[in-house]
Formats: C-alpha cells, sequence, structure tokens
C-alpha cells in the first residue's frame, strides 16, 4: 500500500520533522498497543516496523522533493481494514510533516 502526502518543504526540514516526531507514529494505533522501531537506512529512507496485536507491519517513508509516500506492506490478514490504516497514516502523516507548535 502506498500513501503519498504532498509537501512544500525543503528535504532537510521533512527529515527533522520526521526524525523528531517519529516517536508520535504510534499514537495512530488505538488503545497504545504498538511497539514501534524507526531506523534511517539512507537520509531519504526511515524504516518504521509496528508490531501490534501478533502482526508486524513492516513500512518505509520515502522523502521525495514535493512528496513524502508512505510504503506499507500489509498482511494478508489485515487488508480488510486498509481504508482504515490508509487514512489513520495519511492524517498522520500530515501531522508529523506541519510546522510544530510553539
Amino acid at each position: 500500500m502506498r500513501v503519498p502526502i504532498s509537501h512544500d518543504l525543503p528535504k532537510e526540514e521533512v527529515r527533522h520533522r520526521l526524525s523528531s516526531r517519529s516517536h508520535e507514529i504510534a499514537d495512530v494505533v488505538p488503545g497504545g498497543m504498538a511497539e514501534v522501531d524507526v531506523s534511517w537506512p539512507d537520509e531519504d529512507t526511515m524504516a518504521v516496523n509496528v508490531v501490534t496485536m501478533g502482526q508486524s507491519l513492516n513500512s518505509r517513508v520515502l522523502i521525495e522533493d514535493k512528496q513524502v509516500v508512505f510504503e506499507v506492506d500489509l498482511p494478508m490478514a489485515l487488508s480488510f481494514v486498509k481504508p482504515m490504516i490508509e487514512s489513520a497514516i495519511r492524517s498522520k502523516g500530515e501531522k508529523l510533516l506541519s510546522a510544530p507548535k510553539t
């Protein structure tokens, strides 16, 4: 599953916002029942592994010039919730990219 989100930020700022707020990714999962592991294989790719309810979701966040693409390897067991996951990713992704509140 791919979820692109447009932005008008320099890549450096996108990297900073994603890196500094990646701990918020677990908030997408209801009930706070998720373990999230984030790593940076390269400067424009954030790898995210989410384990919840016995399922593991491997994903990548690809930073491009005008968009950020969230790629999720969705197991067949969770394919029925694809629209909800896509909506949650879009909502949380937009929040992660938004300007920090001061």
